[in-house]
């Protein structure tokens, strides 16, 4: 769980220690109270930590929610990155093409990439 953690996550992360190294910058010149850097720290990590943490819970949802609807027969739609200049979205059908699941990813023979679960929802 820590490990699909830090691969969903791992960009927001980096992107959260950069705006706590910016709010420590801040908060310590000489202009700032004394109290500023312990108290921007830790009102700015916590949302952080609550935004970072919502979405992991989204995500995390929405993966298992994509799974069961795949093992179920209804339609998935995933981002393409195969090709940028034709459709954006594929559609993914059990059955259909060779779509299988290999942990987190859907594969099918006809295309080089797997389609990441956290990219995807069911169509409706």
């Amino acid at each position: 769980m820590i490990a699909k953690f830090f691969y969903l996550e791992g960009a927001y992360l980096i992107l959260a220690v950069i705006i706590l190294l910016v709010t420590l910058f801040v908060t310590t010149r000489p202009f700032m109270s004394p109290n500023a850097p312990k108290k921007g720290l830790s009102i700015v990590a916590l949302v952080l930590a609550f935004f970072i943490g919502l979405h992991f819970f989204i995500t995390i949802n929405r993966i298992a929610e994509v799974k069961s609807a795949f093992k179920s027969g209804k339609s998935i739609l995933c981002e393409s990155r195969e090709n940028r200049r034709m459709a954006q979205s594929i559609e993914i059908k059990s059955g259909v093409a060779g779509w299988s699941i290999e942990g987190d990813n859907f594969i099918s023979p006809i295309y080089a990439r797997p389609f990441h679960m956290a990219r995807c929802i069911v169509k409706k």
